[in-house]
């Protein structure tokens, strides 16, 4: 159960989102694809690292190499398959550039705020190393269920190949 506890913004435990719309469509950007816009600094500095750690995973598919972002795209979206792979790479470097531009332009709480834990104004994450890395796990009741709603999306973007148990 969550307490009625607050975080300050700088707080490096928890990841903290509003869900909004993104200025601009993504179909290939993940983060992009989602509608969790960073609220604190600490949780748009681990955007960005798990940005940049997808971007640096390397795939070889149709004889070409292409970073993660792609990759996991071609596995949520069954239809990707079909497109030329270097239109998606331009299209993934497009998206990338965009939602960079979106994130720094971003503006977040300051780092003296406080934030109550139980809003329903915020998705927030608990970020727990697991040994190898770090794991957002859903902290509050909106976090749960936006969790379950994004699982759902992805489920019904990759036509169900996308399996992870609710």
């Amino acid at each position: 159960m969550v307490k009625k506890e607050k975080i300050k913004c700088d707080n490096i435990n928890y990841a903290v989102y509003r869900i909004d719309d993104w200025e601009n469509d993504y179909e290939i950007n993940i983060i992009g694809t989602a509608r969790e816009i960073p609220v604190t600094q600490p949780t748009l500095e681990h955007m960005l690292k798990q940005m940049d750690h997808i971007r640096q995973s390397v795939f070889e598919i149709g004889g070409k190499k292409v970073n993660g972002m792609i990759g996991l795209s071609m596995q949520f979206n069954p239809s990707f398959a079909s497109r030329d792979i270097d239109e998606l790479i331009e299209q993934e470097q497009k998206e990338f550039d965009s939602i960079m531009a979106e994130l720094n332009a971003l503006e977040l709480k300051d780092a003296k705020d406080v934030i109550f834990l139980d809003t329903d104004e915020y998705v927030i994450y608990k970020l727990e190393y697991d040994g190898h890395s770090l794991s957002p796990k859903p902290y509050n009741d909106y976090a749960k269920q936006h969790h379950l709603d994004e699982i759902k999306r992805l489920k019904e973007l990759s036509g169900e190949r996308f399996v992870l148990e609710l």
